[in-house]
C-alpha cells in the first residue's frame, strides 16, 4: 500500500518522486537468503559477547559487507514502526590445510584424517544492534552447499527482517561469526528525522514548528509514555498548517512524546520523544516527584516518567542538622515509580523521613511523610540496639557527630544523660521503630531533660531577680521606673508565647486525619500552641480519653485558649445521635476518639451558654457546609476553611496580636501549607472523575 508523502519524507527526505516504503505485517522477526542458501533465525535474543579470534582449520563462511534498508512494520493497518533491514552478504575465506605425511611423501594421508573437501560449510552469523535505549543480539545459522564453495568468493547474503529504531537515532550494526575468526564488521547509520517536525528553544521553554502545507488538516497529540501499560495523554489538538507551538520548560519531561498524522483514511501516525536526554526534563521530572504514605508501613513515589532512584529511610532531629542515613542498620531501596513499597517499620514517627538520591544528576529529595498526620518534629533521641552472639546487646544515640556508645565518657548531650536513656529503654518509655534479628531502633523522649536544662536556668534567673530587688530598694527613686519597664516585658513575653488552641474532630478515615495534622502542623507555625490528640496517642492510651480531654480543656481554658471544634460528616452524626440518646456511652467504640468522649462536657457548656468566647468551629469547604452544623454548635463562630481562614486566625489569636496585614500574611501562610494535604483528600491518586465523594452537607464546589 502506498505511504503519504509526509511519511516519505520522514524516511527519505523531502523528494515527492521517491517510492512507498515496504510494509512489514506483523510483530514477527524473520530472515530469508540468497538462492541456494538456506538460514535459519534463532527464537530468542543471544547475549552479545564476541570473544576473541580464533584460527580457521578451513574455509569459513564470513561476513564482508553490511546493507541496510528502511521498512515499515505494522502490526495494524495505521499503526506502524519504523524498522532497519540488515543484510549481510558473505563469502569463503581460507583453505583446507595438507596434513604433513601428505606433504612429506607427496600420497595421500591416512583415510581416516583426511578432510571432506565436498562438504557444505555452516556458519552461525551474529548481528548486534544498538540504538538507544535499545540494544538486541539475533543468531542466524547459514548453510552453503558444496556446489557453492569457492574460495575467496562471494557466496550470496542473509536478510535479516528488522531491528525497531527511532526517528533521527544514530545505530550502530556489528556482524561476526561464532566462533569469530576475523575482526567485527560494523556499519554506522544515521535515521532520517522529520524535516516537518522541528523542536527548538524558544528561551527556556521549546518550541514544537510543524511545516506543512496550509491546507494540510492534521492532529497533533502529546503524551506521557510508559514502560508498561498504554501512554497516559496530556491534550491533542486538530490543527491546519503551519503551527508553531510553545511547551512551558517546566513541562518538559523525559518521557514526554509526540505524535503527529494527518486526518485523512489510513494515515500513518508518526512518534518521536526528544526529551530523553535533556538535562531540563530530567530535572523537572525529579522536582515533580512526590513521596504518598498510603499506610504507616507503604508509600509509593510517583511521577509522570520512570526514575532510576534509590531510597532510604533518615532521621531528622529539630535544630536544622542534615538527615542522617539510617543505613547501616536498614539499606538502600531500588525505586519502582507508582508501586507500592513497604516500611520495615513497627511504628511511625515525625522524626523518620525518606531520603532519595536520582542517579541521573545526583539530585536529593526528602520528605518527612508522617509530619502531617504525627505533628512536628519531637525532641527525641535515636538508639540503635546491635545484637551479639549469646544474646551481648550493645546501644549507641545517633547524634550529628555519629553514633555515640550508651554508657560513654564522650562529651555529647546523649552521652553525658547515657545511664538515664538506657533506664528509659529498660522502663518502657522508649518506642521500638524497627526490629530484627540483628538489633531494633528505639525514640527515646529527651523532654524531661530539656525541662531540668530550663529549670536551672530559670534558677538562676530567680537569683538574679532577687538580687536585682535588693539593688532597687537600695535606690528607690528609681525603683518604679524599673518596676514599669519589668512589667512592660513580662506582657510581651505572655503575647509571644502565643495562645493555647485544643483541635476536636472526628476520626473518619485515615485521609481525614491526615488533612487534620496538617491543618494543626500550619498552625503550630504561627504563634498559637495547638493540641490535638494525633500527636499524644501515647497519653490517650495511657490516660483514656475522656480524662485525657477534660486535662487538655481544662488547661487551654485556664491559659485563655480556644476549643476548634472541626466538624466533617461523621461529627455531625456523632452530635445527631448524642442529642437523640444522651445516655449512650461516648468513646465506647474507638479509644482513640476525643471527639466522642469530649462531648459529654462539650454540650453543657453550650446548653448552659458558657460556649461564647471560649469555642469556635469551623468545616472544610466542599466537605461540609456550615449550615449543616447542628444549630446548638452555631451559637459560636463558624469558619469554612480555607475561604474564611483570615477570620478563623483572628478568633484564634490574642486581641493584641490583631493587625491586619500580619493576619493576610498568616492566612496565605496556612492556605498554602493546605493545599497539599486538600489536593489528596479529594483528588485521592487513582480515583477518576471528580475525585472523593462526599457526604450530605457538601457544598456544590464552586
Amino acid at each position: 500500500m502506498p505511504v503519504p508523502w509526509f511519511l516519505l519524507s520522514l524516511a527519505l527526505g523531502r523528494s515527492p518522486m521517491v517510492l512507498p516504503l515496504e510494509r512489514l505485517v506483523g510483530p514477527q522477526d524473520a530472515t530469508h537468503c540468497s538462492p541456494g542458501l538456506s538460514c535459519h533465525l534463532w527464537d530468542d535474543d543471544i547475549l552479545c559477547l564476541p570473544g576473541d579470534i580464533v584460527p580457521a582449520l578451513g574455509p569459513v563462511l564470513v561476513p564482508t559487507h553490511l546493507q541496510t534498508e528502511l521498512v515499515l512494520r505494522c502490526g495494524k493497518e495505521t499503526d506502524c514502526d519504523l524498522c532497519v533491514r540488515v543484510a549481510v552478504h558473505l563469502a569463503v575465506h581460507g583453505h583446507w590445510e595438507e596434513h604433513e605425511d601428505e606433504k612429506k611423501f607427496g600420497g595421500a594421508a591416512d583415510p581416516g584424517l583426511e578432510k571432506p573437501r565436498n562438504a557444505s560449510l555452516q556458519a552461525q552469523v551474529v548481528l548486534s544492534f544498538q540504538a538507544y535505549p535499545t540494544a538486541r543480539c539475533v543468531l542466524l545459522e547459514v548453510q552453503v552447499p558444496a556446489a557453492l564453495v569457492q574460495f575467496g568468493q562471494s557466496v550470496g547474503s542473509v536478510v535479516y527482517d528488522c531491528f525497531e529504531a527511532a526517528l533521527g537515532s544514530e545505530v550502530q550494526i556489528w556482524s561476526y561469526t561464532q566462533p569469530r575468526y576475523e575482526k567485527k564488521l560494523n556499519l554506522t547509520q544515521q535515521l532520517p528525522a522529520l524535516p516537518w517536525l522541528n523542536v527548538s528553544a524558544d528561551g527556556d521553554n521549546a518550541r514544537l514548528v510543524l511545516n506543512v502545507s496550509e491546507e494540510q488538516h492534521f492532529s497533533l497529540f502529546l503524551y506521557w509514555k510508559q514502560v508498561q501499560g498504554p501512554p497516559k495523554p496530556w491534550w491533542q489538538k486538530n490543527l491546519t498548517g503551519p503551527q508553531i507551538i510553545t511547551l512551558n520548560h517546566t513541562d518538559l519531561v523525559p518521557c514526554l512524546c509526540i505524535q503527529v498524522w494527518p486526518l485523512e483514511l489510513d494515515s500513518f501516525r508518526t512518534n518521536i520523544c526528544p526529551f530523553r536526554e535533556d538535562p531540563r526534563a530530567h530535572r523537572n521530572l525529579w522536582r515533580a516527584a512526590r513521596l504518598r504514605l498510603l499506610t504507616l508501613q507503604s508509600w509509593r513515589l510517583e511521577a509522570l516518567c520512570p526514575l532510576p532512584a534509590e531510597a532510604a529511610l533518615c532521621w531528622q532531629a529539630p535544630g536544622g542538622d542534615p538527615c542522617q542515613p539510617l543505613v547501616p542498620p536498614l539499606s538502600w531501596e531500588n525505586i519502582t515509580v507508582n508501586k507500592v513499597l513497604e516500611f520495615p517499620l513497627l511504628e511511625g514517627h515525625p522524626n523518620l523521613c525518606v531520603q532519595q538520591v536520582n542517579s541521573w544528576e545526583n539530585l536529593q529529595l526528602q520528605e518527612c511523610l508522617w509530619a502531617d498526620s504525627l505533628g512536628p518534629l519531637n525532641d527525641d533521641v535515636l538508639l540503635l540496639e546491635t545484637r551479639g552472639p549469646q544474646n551481648n546487646r550493645s546501644f549507641c544515640a545517633l547524634e550529628p557527630s555519629g553514633c555515640t556508645s550508651l554508657p560513654s565518657r564522650a562529651s555529647t548531650m546523649a552521652a553525658r544523660l547515657g545511664e538515664y536513656l538506657l533506664q528509659d529503654l529498660q522502663s518502657g518509655q522508649c518506642l521500638q521503630l524497627w526490629n530484627d534479628d540483628l538489633g531494633a531502633l528505639w525514640a527515646c523522649p529527651m523532654d524531661k531533660y530539656s525541662h531540668k536544662r530550663w529549670a536551672l536556668v530559670w534558677l538562676a534567673c530567680l537569683l538574679f531577680a532577687a538580687a536585682l530587688s535588693l539593688f532597687l530598694l537600695l535606690r528607690k527613686d528609681h525603683a518604679k521606673g524599673w518596676l514599669r519597664l519589668l512589667k512592660q516585658d513580662v506582657r510581651k513575653g505572655a503575647a509571644a508565647r502565643g495562645r493555647a488552641a485544643l483541635l476536636l474532630y472526628s476520626a473518619d478515615d485515615s485521609s481525614f486525619e491526615r488533612l487534620v495534622g496538617a491543618l494543626a502542623s500550619a498552625l503550630c507555625e504561627l504563634p498559637l500552641r495547638v493540641a490535638v490528640d494525633l500527636w499524644s496517642r501515647r497519653e490517650l492510651s495511657a490516660q483514656g480519653p475522656v480524662a485525657w480531654f477534660h486535662a487538655q480543656r481544662r488547661q487551654t481554658l485556664q491559659e485563655g485558649g480556644m476549643v476548634v471544634l472541626l466538624f466533617s460528616p461523621g461529627a455531625v452524626a456523632l452530635c445527631s445521635e448524642w442529642l437523640q440518646d444522651g445516655m449512650s456511652v461516648p468513646g465506647a467504640n474507638c479509644p482513640h476518639d476525643a471527639f466522642r468522649a469530649s462531648l459529654s462536657c462539650v454540650l453543657p457548656d453550650f446548653l448552659q451558654g458558657r460556649a461564647s468566647g471560649r469555642y469556635v468551629a469551623a468545616c472544610f469547604d466542599r466537605l461540609l457546609r456550615p449550615d449543616a452544623v447542628p444549630a446548638l454548635f452555631r451559637t459560636v463562630p463558624v469558619f469554612s476553611l480555607p475561604s474564611q481562614l483570615p477570620d478563623f486566625l483572628g478568633a484564634l489569636q490574642r486581641p493584641s496580636a490583631l493587625r491586619p496585614r500580619r493576619l493576610r500574611e498568616s492566612a496565605e501562610q496556612v492556605s498554602r501549607a493546605l493545599q497539599p494535604a486538600l489536593e489528596s483528600y479529594f483528588h485521592p491518586p487513582g480515583t477518576p472523575g471528580q475525585g472523593r465523594g462526599v457526604g450530605p452537607g457538601t457544598g456544590d464546589g464552586t
